[in-house]
């Protein structure tokens, strides 16, 4: 497996395995411990999906050892602040079965992230979390961030797939060496991304799907990505990318496929704020 060096020197995976919305307990463990067997060894999880225990149970009984798993989990709004970070992160370490986390991230912008921060920045100096990070924080928010603590933050996770790419945001972050990470690589399947026609015929060239043009392109350009799925076939998939190379003229015409927003929601609109933090008003 690839891997990339990040900030403080770990090494993470180029090309990890996605929980997001397998929430069955058994078809999460299924999945991981597929995945775990393909070959991936980044698994990304977070409270808020509720499968932490899920993934904690196929990292045990895969038989690969705990040193070669690199294990994302992250933080909810609702526990943000000092004291409840701490609080939640153990939550978070006891429903994985770990003693350590390989990346703990930030997994919204909002509520009291300095605070959350600081506490981050003491179970990292303490050897409970290898890497600190980020996800969703766009580049003022991320400024900052750094400009008011000690730690920079090793990883940011933002949507980023061809009709979404994140080139400014990429340069932004490279700028201040902080690993840009996908989330959402194949837009959950919008604008008909598997059928594609520029994707499917890039991948006609090398007997590769759309799918895996999409991950060979943001590997190729250092960005780490987590697709998920339930499939076994699938999963074998997503994980066989390493064996060809886009030219540069392609990844030009998959540049072009850039729609330059968000398919989803954008974190600067204040009524997907309101949602995200639990926010009620009359009307």
């Amino acid at each position: 497996m690839e891997t990339i060096e990040l900030n403080n020197g770990v090494e993470m995976p180029l090309l990890g395995f996605g929980t997001y919305q397998i929430d069955d307990h058994d078809e999460c463990e299924r999945s991981v411990s597929e995945a775990l067997q393909t070959g991936y060894r980044l698994i990304d999880t977070a409270a808020a999906y509720g499968n932490e225990a899920a993934v904690g149970e196929a990292i045990e009984n895969s038989g690969v050892p705990r040193e070669e798993v690199f294990v994302t989990t992250k933080l909810w709004i609702d526990d943000a602040g000092y004291e409840s970070t701490k609080e939640a992160f153990e939550r978070s370490r006891e429903r994985l079965g770990l003693d350590y986390v390989d990346l703990f991230l930030i997994h919204q912008p909002f509520g009291d992230v300095h605070g959350t921060w600081r506490a981050m920045e003491d179970l990292y100096d303490d050897g409970a979390i290898r890497a600190i990070g980020v996800s969703n924080f766009h580049p003022d928010r991320l400024v900052d961030l750094v400009a008011h603590n000690d730690v920079v933050p090793a990883v940011d996770q933002i949507e980023t797939h061809p009709f979404y790419q994140r080139t400014e945001d990429a340069e932004f972050l490279a700028e201040y060496d902080v690993q840009h990470q996908s989330w959402g690589p194949f837009a959950e399947g919008q604008n008909d991304i598997f059928e594609h026609d520029v994707l499917t015929e890039i991948g006609d060239r090398y007997d590769k799907s759309a799918a895996q043009v999409v991950l060979r392109w943001l590997v190729q350009r250092e960005v780490v990505a987590i697709p998920k799925s339930v499939h076994a076939d699938r999963i074998h998939e997503n994980f066989d990318i390493f064996d060809f190379e886009l030219t540069a003229d392609e990844m030009d015409t998959i540049a072009t496929l850039d729609e330059g927003e968000s398919l989803f929601f954008d974190h600067r609109d204040p009524e997907m704020v309101e949602r995200l933090c639990g926010m009620e008003r009359e009307t």
